[in-house]
């Protein structure tokens, strides 16, 4: 499968994007997907991830209220929506598929977008 993220941008403290994750290629819909995000000079961390069905949804700490993860299976298409968008928010937001291993661990995914920029501004 391979995977395309998109809608990353500039914006202000306070203001909404919405991350799309395209997929082409095997069923799309059999995977768990994770959200991942990379700020300069730190780890990748997990940001939020959805069961295959969309029916089951987690996000980390520091985005929840603000965040949230859907899926589309029919348009293969992941989407993470964030609102009130702060400044320590600013990072590359990847897209991943899991595998297996621990839910937020980065090593249990195994095919990843190429990452899409998210800047926020204060």
């Amino acid at each position: 499968v391979q995977l395309q993220a998109s809608g990353g941008g500039l914006v202000q403290a306070g203001g909404s994007l919405r991350l799309s994750c395209a997929a082409s290629g095997r069923a799309f819909s059999n995977y768990v997907i994770g959200w991942f995000r990379q700020a300069p000079g730190k780890e990748r961390e997990f940001v939020a991830r959805i069961s295959w069905n969309g029916g089951v949804t987690s996000h980390a700490d520091p985005v929840k209220g603000r965040f949230t993860i859907s899926k589309d299976n029919a348009k293969n298409t992941v989407y993470l929506q964030m609102n009130n968008l702060q400044v320590a928010d600013t990072a590359v937001y990847y897209c991943a598929t899991y595998v297996s291993g621990g839910p937020y661990y980065s090593g249990s995914y195994n095919y990843w977008g190429q990452g899409t920029l998210v800047t926020v501004s204060s």
